[in-house]
């Protein structure tokens, strides 16, 4: 265990081949989950907690760890299990994250160990399972079923980020030239897909959705086997970094090498804000990176990237 805790902030800046590195950790119950070791900070005992007045409850309170003052969200709680109870905190575990721009620490019961894998061997969660359950994806972990969370759909629950483009930027699309082609949005996330959307259609922009990489560079090479190429298709492609079966890496790689598709502007769009490694996105050949998620932002840039080519 002392190994696990010890390691995790030296190894999140793995980058690879689509390969990924899953933090095992237990809620309360038998089951086990993933989170990947690029978002977390730091893995801790739970330390004291602080009140946080006017909070909701699945916010257990605040630690003050390293000069920062750290939200605790219970993931049990967040995700419909049982809290945590307030005599087993001392014996429960805080994975401090950073995810949007923002720092939070996740109440677990244990931490299991790191796990190297291939994004390929992380699948979507089985058809079926309905809109409203907590994970993007799953895995065979010693003939187990591990669950990667969808933080994401959590920390829009549990603190709500702005979605909508302000009346500053919309009114600067308003004198714009519509008539634009569509946006391929990549992303495994329903909320961030669906923040996104709703970003670039105000700003007048039509969207084409994929949930992971693989999905998107199939239907790129679908619509360019007429000997075509992606830019008749789209005016740029928007895509998640961590996702199952194929990365966002992986995918600009891919995108990169193909002729019929290298000239694509592609923007890497990630929760992975204060870690992300600016390298690795110039060794695919990216185009562009922003943190998710400030829709002005997003929007603006769009804007800039369309008008430019």
């Amino acid at each position: 265990m002392a190994g696990v805790l010890d390691s995790v902030n030296k190894r999140t800046q793995l980058v690879g081949q689509n390969r990924l590195e899953l933090l095992l950790f237990r809620l309360r119950g038998r089951q086990i989950y993933g989170i990947n070791v690029f978002k977390v900070k730091e893995v801790l005992q739970c330390p004291k907690l602080s009140s946080m007045p006017n909070s909701r409850a699945v916010v257990r309170g605040v630690a003050h760890t390293r000069g920062e003052t750290i939200p605790v969200i219970d993931l049990g709680m967040a995700i419909g299990l049982p809290g945590i109870p307030q005599e087993e905190l001392p014996s429960s575990f805080v994975i401090i994250t950073e995810y949007n721009r923002k720092t939070q620490g996740f109440l677990v019961t244990g931490v299991d160990r790191i796990l190297n894998m291939n994004w390929e061997d992380i699948l979507p969660p089985p058809k079926g399972a309905g809109k409203d359950i907590y994970l993007t994806a799953v895995t065979k972990i010693d003939d187990k079923l591990a669950e990667i969370i969808d933080v994401e759909k959590i920390l829009s629950e549990v603190a709500p980020l702005r979605e909508d483009v302000t009346e500053a930027i919309l009114s600067k699309s308003a004198e714009r030239v519509p008539g634009h082609l569509p946006v391929l949005v990549v992303d495994d996330s329903a909320v961030a897909r669906r923040q996104i959307e709703r970003c670039l259609t105000a700003i007048g922009m039509e969207v084409v959705m994929r949930n992971d990489g693989k999905q998107a560079y199939e239907y790129l090479k679908e619509i360019t086997a007429d000997g075509s190429k992606a830019t008749d298709h789209f005016s740029l492609i928007i895509s998640d970094v961590e996702m199952p079966e194929m990365d966002g890496y992986t995918l600009v790689t891919r995108i990169k090498g193909d002729p019929a598709l290298s000239d694509l502007f592609v923007m890497l769009h990630t929760s992975l804000s204060g870690v992300f490694n600016k390298a690795m996105v110039k060794k695919v050949g990216a185009d562009d990176f922003m943190a998710k998620f400030s829709p002005d932002e997003l929007a603006e840039r769009i804007m800039e990237i369309i008008d430019q080519n």
